[in-house]
């Protein structure tokens, strides 16, 4: 999906522009802001040079009612506003959904996907990887067995990337989304490190 071509038809009234999506204001969104800069941390620390995600604002491909709430729906996009995917905020807000999720640990499990999704499609690369198998890993709650579901409710860990293991079955937690520079090899951290002090303009 791109923000290049929103339009609708407006029936009997032939093609109308729909405005263009936007880049989230900062405090918009704050439980999907803060949720976006813990992945991001794992973006940086991975893919050097990336510049970090960011939100965008969809407006609704369908007319709204009058007096409708808001439908505009919010995408994990890569910093020239492209994205692929789902939204992250609520899905139907006339149903009395929230306009985020409530919980934590929700919001970043959802805004993880979603960023994971935007990179790999636009990116064409797996991202991430398990260091130790060289696969790519998921987003999931800790602790979750191979034969886990998305929709289960008994899964209240925090959210991990999560890796299937090797030949022999081994999936195993990686580590806690936005921890993820903790895992690579030495030499890495401390390039990242070195990157972290020039950035902040210390030697």
């Amino acid at each position: 999906m791109s923000y290049f071509s929103y339009f609708s038809v407006d029936p009997g009234h032939g093609w109308q522009d729909v405005p263009e999506p936007r880049r989230v204001e900062p405090g918009q969104w704050p439980k999907l802001e803060a949720a976006l800069a813990v992945v991001n941390r794992d973006l940086m620390a991975t893919l050097p040079g990336q510049d970090a995600l960011i939100l965008m604002r969809a407006p609704s491909w369908e007319p709204l009612p009058r007096n409708a709430v808001d439908g505009d729906q919010i995408y994990v996009a890569m910093p020239d506003g492209r994205w692929h995917g789902n939204s992250v905020n609520a899905g139907d807000l006339e149903e009395g959904a929230p306009r985020e999720p409530d919980d934590a640990t929700a919001v970043l499990a959802v805004v993880a996907a979603a960023a994971q999704e935007t990179v790999m499609e636009l990116l064409w690369r797996v991202w991430p990887i398990c260091s130790a198998h060289k696969i790519g890993t998921h987003p999931r709650p800790a602790g979750t067995t191979e034969d886990w579901y998305q929709d289960e409710t008994d899964s209240a860990g925090p959210v991990v990337w999560w890796c299937r293991g090797g030949r022999d079955g081994a999936c195993h937690d990686v580590s806690l989304v936005g921890e993820l520079a903790a895992t690579l090899p030495g030499k890495q951290r401390r390039a990242l490190r070195r990157s972290a002090r020039k950035r902040d303009g210390r030697r």
